[in-house]
């Protein structure tokens, strides 16, 4: 009889394998080595997580004993306990509150004007020549300005309103997005194109199936660094002229000297920055689940 097997089933099983598999798993007492046995599917103890949150722990505590000693001067730096004691009093207050909602909806504004541009642009320049022809030698004229050197520029021209604080932002976010995204497009195997062509897909399922799929991994990174140069713009201009935002808060306790108000308004501008990053993540890690 013959022993050659269909193409769809693959190879017959190797002897040796099996017999060393089939043994393995009815020995008992024998533990196998799985990605649940001792690590995570990704790899990783389950204790990592705890490790890395060691060094963070141990720099305050060092913090909350110079100041406690009088070695760090309450006028120089609040201690960690201050801090936490001022934060408490401004959300009850409601004051942290209000400033954090205002500096949210400021920064989600002016990122959303400059993805929208970026992203945009990105795919006229890395869908056709013509368009690529037309705006990236001005894109990357553009992103070799500092745009926090344009500050003087955007109050002369719009005032200090929230015109030239959305500008900024928005300045900030337009140019990784835009980058990244077209380094996704022209990244794409032409052979997928070909491929595409061959199956006769409009330009409509091509762009769906094939270009979408293809830039999104590059475009996701450009999405985190966006993210987070929007937060860095945020910070600048709400700490240059504005009347209301975390960054007013931080005015108004710099005059007075208050470190410890000022403190906690940067850790809210990272814990916000964490919090969007760390969203982008997991959105990444649904958008990309077929890659494995």
């Amino acid at each position: 009889m013959s022993t050659t097997r269909s193409p769809a089933l693959g190879p017959p099983p190797d002897p040796v394998t099996t017999t060393a598999d089939t043994a393995r798993s009815a020995a008992p007492g024998v533990a196998t080595t799985g990605p649940t046995s001792r690590k995570t599917r990704s790899g990783r103890s389950p204790w990592r997580f705890l490790r890395r949150w060691v060094s963070p722990v141990v720099v305050v505590a060092l913090w909350q004993l110079a100041s406690s000693t009088g070695v760090l001067d309450e006028r120089t730096l609040a201690s960690p306990a201050t801090i936490l004691q001022t934060a408490w009093q401004l959300a009850a207050d409601g004051v942290l509150g209000s400033a954090t909602l205002t500096s949210l909806q400021r920064a989600a504004l002016g990122f959303a004007i400059g993805a929208t541009i970026g992203v945009t642009l990105a795919v006229v320049a890395g869908l056709w020549r013509i368009g690529e022809d037309a705006i990236d030698p001005l894109m990357q004229m553009l992103r070799t300005l500092p745009h926090f050197g344009l500050i003087p520029l955007f109050i002369l021209w719009m005032g200090v309103n929230e015109t030239p604080k959305l500008a900024l932002i928005a300045m900030g976010v337009c140019f990784p997005l835009y980058l990244n995204t077209v380094a996704g497009i022209r990244g794409i195997d032409t052979r997928m194109l070909e491929a595409a062509r061959s199956m006769n897909l409009s330009w409509g399922q091509r762009l769906r199936h094939v270009v979408v799929p293809g830039a999104l991994p590059q475009a996701l990174v450009g999405l985190r660094q966006s993210l987070g140069v929007a937060w860095l713009s945020l910070i600048v201009a709400e700490t240059i002229a504005a009347d209301n935002g975390l960054g007013h808060m931080i005015n108004l306790a710099r005059e007075f000297q208050q470190t410890d108000t000022i403190v906690v308004g940067l850790a809210v501008y990272s814990l916000l920055g964490l919090a969007t990053d760390a969203i982008v993540r997991y959105l990444e890690g649904r958008a990309l689940a077929w890659r494995g």
